[in-house]
C-alpha cells in the first residue's frame, strides 16, 4: 500500500519540526506548513495530501476552527491529528482552575467528530523539557541537590516523553487502521513515575540523599489561588497531574483505546532514567 502523504502544519515549532522529520524518516512524502493565517496557502495544501498533523500551540488551538472546515471542504483527508499532544482533554479534573486549556481541545475534538472527520488523537502527556529538568519544582530550570519540595504523598504517578519519540509513535499510526478514530496514549513503563520515585532516581545518580519537603494537596492549592494567572498554571499542571493523577487514574484498553509502547514495541524512547543522566 502507498504510504500517505502528508502535511505538518507549525512545522517551525519543536514538536512541528520532529514530527517533519519523522515523516520523512519513514519515507512519506512530507510538507510543512507555518501556520493557519493563510487561508489560500492551506486550501492548496490540502489538495495534496491524505494526511495532516496540526501541532500549533496551545493558545492556538482553537485557531484549527478553519482548518476544520477547510479538511471538510477538500474531502479528500484520511485522517486528521489536532493539536493536542499533551494529557487527554476528556479526563482532565481541573476545569474549575485551568482557565479553559483543556476545554478548548476538547471543543476541538467534539467538532472534528461532528464533521465525521477522520481523526487520531494523541496524548503524550508531558514533554521531558517540562517540570522534568527541574525535578518537578516550580519556578526552577535545574535539577536541586539539596532539598525538593514534593506535593501531595509524593507517589501519584504522571508520564513524561522526548518530542522527538512523541514524533515517532505519532507517525507510526498515519496508516495504522488500529488507531484510526482512537486515541493514542503514551505511557511506557519506563516514562511512568512519581515523584517519589523521580527522587529515588536522582540521589542514586548524584550519590546523595536530598531533603523531601512534602506540601498537601490543600497547600497546593492555596497556593495556586494566591498566585495570579498565568503565573500559575505550572502549578495547576503539577496538582492536576502528582496529586490527582488525571494523566494515570484510568485505564487505557477498558475506553477500546491504544497505548504506544504497546502497539509499537520495537520503537526505542529516551526513558527519564536516560534523560536524568544528562542533567547530573
Amino acid at each position: 500500500m502507498a504510504k500517505s502523504k502528508v502535511l505538518v502544519i507549525g512545522v517551525t515549532g519543536n514538536l512541528g519540526f520532529e514530527l517533519a522529520k519523522a515523516s520523512l524518516s519513514a519515507s512519506h512524502q512530507t510538507f510543512g506548513l507555518g501556520s493557519l493565517q493563510d487561508e489560500i496557502s492551506l486550501l492548496e495544501a490540502l489538495k495534496h495530501v491524505d494526511v495532516v498533523i496540526c501541532a500549533v500551540s496551545s493558545k492556538q488551538v482553537l485557531d484549527q476552527k478553519p482548518l476544520i472546515s477547510a479538511i471538510k471542504r477538500a474531502g479528500c483527508i484520511k485522517r486528521f491529528f489536532p493539536s493536542e499532544f499533551g494529557a487527554d482533554p476528556d479526563k482532565m479534573r481541573v476545569s474549575d482552575l485551568d482557565h479553559g486549556f483543556y476545554s478548548r481541545k476538547s471543543e476541538i475534538r467534539r467538532l472534528v467528530e461532528a464533521e465525521a472527520i477522520p481523526y487520531t488523537y494523541i496524548c503524550c502527556n508531558f514533554y521531558m523539557s517540562y517540570l522534568l529538568p527541574s525535578l518537578i519544582q516550580p519556578g526552577l530550570n535545574i535539577p536541586p541537590r539539596d532539598k525538593v519540595s514534593v506535593f501531595g504523598d509524593g507517589n501519584v504517578k504522571g508520564v513524561f516523553m522526548k518530542e522527538k519519540d512523541v514524533a515517532s509513535f505519532t507517525i507510526s499510526t498515519v496508516d495504522d487502521p488500529r488507531t484510526l478514530n482512537k486515541v493514542l496514549y503514551l505511557r511506557p513503563p519506563g516514562n511512568t513515575i512519581s515523584m517519589n520515585e523521580l527522587i529515588d532516581i536522582w540521589e542514586d545518580k548524584i550519590g546523595t540523599k536530598v531533603e523531601r519537603i512534602y506540601f498537601t494537596k490543600e497547600e497546593l492549592l492555596k497556593k495556586i489561588h494566591e498566585t495570579p494567572y498565568p503565573d500559575n498554571m505550572e502549578m495547576v499542571f503539577i496538582y492536576s497531574v502528582f496529586v490527582k493523577g488525571d494523566q494515570t487514574y484510568f485505564d487505557i484498553n477498558s475506553s477500546g483505546d491504544e497505548e504506544g509502547s504497546h502497539l509499537y514495541p520495537n520503537i526505542k524512547y529516551t526513558t527519564i532514567s536516560e534523560y536524568l543522566d544528562t542533567l547530573v
